[in-house]
C-alpha cells in the first residue's frame, strides 16, 4: 500500500509539473526511486555487444557465446559464465561424464554449454534436457519465492498464461530449434520430457561431469538431487540456479546435504545461483 500510495503522488507531481508548462523528471525517474524506497532495485540487462563496458574482466569468447545464447535464457550473465567456465573446467581437467539440465525452458543455458563444448572439440559428452516442455509443473506449499510470493496460491490462473516468466513456458519443438543453433552432434542430444519425478532415474545417465538444476521447486530439486548427485563425477560441477530465489529449492538443497556425509561449500554466483565442485563421493 505505501508503494501504491507513493505512484499516486508520483502522479500528481508529474500533471502539476505539466501544469505549469516545466521540465520534470521521467516517469522512469519517479518509478525507479519509487522501487528503491521499497527496497528494491532496477539495472539494465546487460547485453553481448556491450559486455566490455559492464564486464570488462570477461573474455570476448565468452561474449561471442553468450551473444548466441541469450535470447533464449532469462538466466544473468554471472551464472552463464559460471555455466561456461564450468564446461571448460570439465573438459581441461578430463572429469569424465554427461552435462545434465534439469529444467531448460527454451534452451538457452543448454546452447551455451554445447557450443563451448563444440568449440573446444569435445562432443563425445551427451547432452541431457529434462524438462516438461509444457511449463512448470505445479507447485506445493513449499515454494515461495524470496519476496514471499506463495506460488501455490495463485496457480489456477498462472498455470495457463503461457506469457507469465514463472510458468518458463516452451514447447519442445522451440527447444530442439535452439540447440540446433549449437552444431553440436545431434545425436548427442537428448530430450526427456515430462516431471523429472517421473523420468528419473529410469532415463538418466550413470556419468555425469556437470549438472545444472533450474527446476525451481522442492519436490523436483529433491529428487534432482537424491537421484542424480551420487551420479556426479568426483570433479564434477553442481550448480543450482534458484537457491537464492526460491524456498522450496534452497530447503530440498540444504536438507539434503545436512544428512550428506560430505556436505559440500555452496559458492555464490550471484543473488540465486551457487556452484560446488565435488571433491568426493
Amino acid at each position: 500500500m505505501a508503494l501504491e500510495r507513493h505512484l499516486a503522488s508520483v502522479r500528481a507531481r508529474i500533471q502539476r509539473s505539466r501544469d505549469a508548462d516545466r521540465w520534470s523528471p521521467t516517469m522512469s525517474d519517479y518509478v525507479g526511486g519509487a522501487l528503491a524506497r521499497a527496497g528494491f532495485e532496477v539495472r539494465r540487462v546487460p547485453k553481448a555487444d556491450k559486455l566490455h563496458l559492464t564486464h570488462p574482466d570477461l573474455e570476448r569468447e565468452f561474449a561471442d557465446a553468450l551473444a548466441l545464447a541469450q535470447p533464449y535464457t532469462m538466466t544473468s550473465v554471472e551464472r552463464m559464465y559460471a555455466l561456461w567456465q564450468a564446461v571448460r573446467h570439465i573438459h581441461r581437467t578430463g572429469v569424465a561424464g554427461d552435462v545434465v539440465e534439469c529444467g531448460v525452458w527454451r534452451g538457452g543455458s543448454s546452447l551455451l554449454a554445447a557450443d563451448a563444448l563444440r568449440r573446444l572439440g569435445d562432443e563425445s559428452r551427451t547432452i541431457w534436457l529434462y524438462d516438461t516442455f509444457e511449463g512448470m509443473s505445479e507447485p506445493t506449499e513449499r515454494d515461495v519465492s524470496l519476496s514471499g510470493d506463495r506460488i501455490a496460491d495463485r496457480w489456477s490462473s498462472l498455470r495457463d498464461d503461457r506469457d507469465d516468466p514463472v510458468l518458463c513456458y516452451a514447447d519442445l519443438p522451440d527447444v530442439r530449434a535452439t540447440m540446433a543453433r549449437s552444431g553440436y552432434t545431434a545425436d548427442r542430444i537428448r530430450y526427456v520430457q515430462g516431471k523429472v519425478e517421473d523420468t528419473i532415474p529410469a532415463q538418466a545417465p550413470d556419468s555425469i561431469a556437470l549438472l545444472r538444476l533450474d527446476t525451481d521447486w522442492y519436490e523436483s530439486t529433491r529428487h534432482e538431487l537424491e537421484q542424480l548427485y551420487p551420479r556426479l563425477a568426483v570433479g564434477g560441477i553442481l550448480i543450482l540456479d534458484d537457491y537464492g530465489d526460491w524456498k522450496g529449492a534452497r530447503d530440498a538443497t540444504d536438507e539434503y546435504f545436512a544428512g550428506h556425509p560430505n556436505p559440500p561449500l555452496l559458492q555464490r554466483i550471484d543473488q540465486t545461483g551457487r556452484l560446488t565442485v565435488k571433491l568426493c563421493g
